[in-house]
Parts: C-alpha cells; structure tokens; sequence
C-alpha cells in the first residue's frame, strides 16, 4: 500500500473519509497529518461543506494548512479561517441550471449555499448540515440573481444517485453536477470547478505532479480528484463507484484507516 517516493501532496476528503461518524476527527489522524508537516511536504483537506461548518475542523487541525471547500468554488485558509479564491456560478448559469433542474425532476427544491449562509425556495427542504443557519426563502429573482459557489437540490423521495443519474446529463456545460451522499441531494459547483480542478490548482503553485500526490475519498464528489492524483486511496465504507475506481481500499473513516496509511507513508525518523 505504501507509495514511493514520499508523496509532496495529500489531498484528502472530509466528512465519511477522516470524519468519523459521529462527527470527530481522532487524535491519531490529526498526529498522522502532522507527519506530513515535519516531512516537509503539504496536505489539503478537501471538502464539500462550506466554510461556515470548518470551525471545528480548522480548531482539530490547530489552524494549519488550507481547505479546499465546496467542492472546489473556495479556497479556505485554516489558519485566518478566511476565503482566499472563489471559483462562482455565473447568474445566468445558475438561472439555467435552476429551470433544467425544475423541468427534469418535477418536486425538486433549490438552494443557493454561500460562504457563510443559505438561501431556498418554497420547496427546498433544510438537511441535518443547515441546523446552525437560517434558511432565507427568496424569490428566484434573488436567489439566482447573484453569483454562487453551490448550487442545491434537494427532493422529496428521489436518492442522491437517481438525481445524478437524471440530471448531470442535462447539465452537462452549464454547470458540474455531482453529490456527496447528501440525503436525497444533488449539488453543482459551476463548469469546470471540481475537487480535481482546486486541487491541480494549488499543486501547480506548489509545483507539485499530479504523480507526486494521493488523494483519499470515499463520494462520487470524490472521483475526479481520486482520477487526477498519482495513487488513489477509498476507505473500506465509500461508495461502489469509488470503491471500483481507487487503486487501493483501506480502512474506513471510523477505523482511521487514512491514518494508518499516512503513517506508512511518511514514518517518524528512528
């Protein structure tokens, strides 16, 4: 399992993949991505909650390093907890993508995730994650009127994968669809913005090969930064999709099973 030579980047995904799931990071994870940090090499947590929920990642983390956060459209400093990058959904974009969404699956509720809040309209139903923020209810002129970095749909009965099976063919160029296991939920970032396309992005300024990286994941959010980085990791409860896609399925989140691979990867010095 052990890659070689030492890894320059660790890409890895949040929440089912190192969060455990009831919520925590571990301390033998959190001492695990320190390794990375004393080889001289750099990590990027990737993820696609928005950064009003990295509070308590960026505290585990002792505010070090950077966050890739909805799935690619910002760019979190941990340690300023602050956006440095946005990639946005044009207006127009996210007006064609709202009426593609409504005409294809009838009952589908919509929602606009900024930053720091979240907007619906009359059907979009609130998740376990938006607990801790008021829903503003706008008029589709206000809610597609500005720029966004995510775009929400949320339906009454429909899965996570039957939405993605209906819809990212009919959003194909206008917006990227994927979901992360949301309940019921199917997610858009705008064209071309992805986890893959954040994280090649911050390799580049590292100077970093897409060969000189691995990437742990466990979503369909998940598959293109698993696709772009050298040696691709699954914990053992991921998706089938990324289960059949990775290069190596390792230990699931609950059984720190990307700790025990970064342990490998990069050993404390005898």
């Amino acid at each position: 399992m052990v890659t070689s030579p030492t890894p320059s980047l660790v890409a890895c995904d949040l929440d089912g993949t190192i969060v455990r799931n009831d919520g925590t990071i571990s301390a033998r994870t959190v001492a695990a991505f320190e390794r990375i940090d004393r080889a001289g090499a750099r990590f990027v947590l990737v993820t696609g909650r928005p950064p009003r929920l990295m509070g308590a990642v960026a505290k585990a983390f002792r505010h070090r390093g950077t966050a890739i956060c909805a799935n690619g459209a910002l760019i979190y400093d941990l340690y300023r907890e602050k956006v440095i990058d946005k990639h946005l959904i044009p207006p127009a974009r996210l007006a064609e993508a709202a009426r593609l969404l409504r005409s294809t699956v009838g009952g589908i509720g919509l929602a606009v995730e900024y930053a720091d809040a979240l907007a619906g309209d009359a059907r979009y139903e609130p998740g376990s994650w938006d607990a801790g923020v008021t829903l503003q209810r706008l008029s589709d002129a206000e809610l597609f009127g500005r720029p966004a970095p995510k775009l929400l749909g949320r339906h009454p009965v429909l899965s996570a994968d039957e939405l993605l099976r209906l819809t990212a063919p009919v959003l194909a160029g206008i917006v990227t669809v994927y979901h992360s296991n949301g309940l019921r939920l199917v997610e858009a970032t705008a064209a071309g913005v992805s986890k893959a396309s954040a994280v090649a992005d911050l390799a580049a300024r590292y100077d970093v090969d897409p060969a000189e990286a691995v990437a742990f994941g466990d979503m369909p959010n998940d598959l293109s930064m698993l696709a772009w980085a050298g040696t691709s990791y699954g914990v053992a409860n991921a998706h089938p999709d990324v289960l059949a896609t990775v290069d190596w399925v390792i230990g699931a989140n609950d059984d720190d099973g990307v700790a025990e691979v970064l342990e490998q990867l990069f050993p404390v010095p005898s």
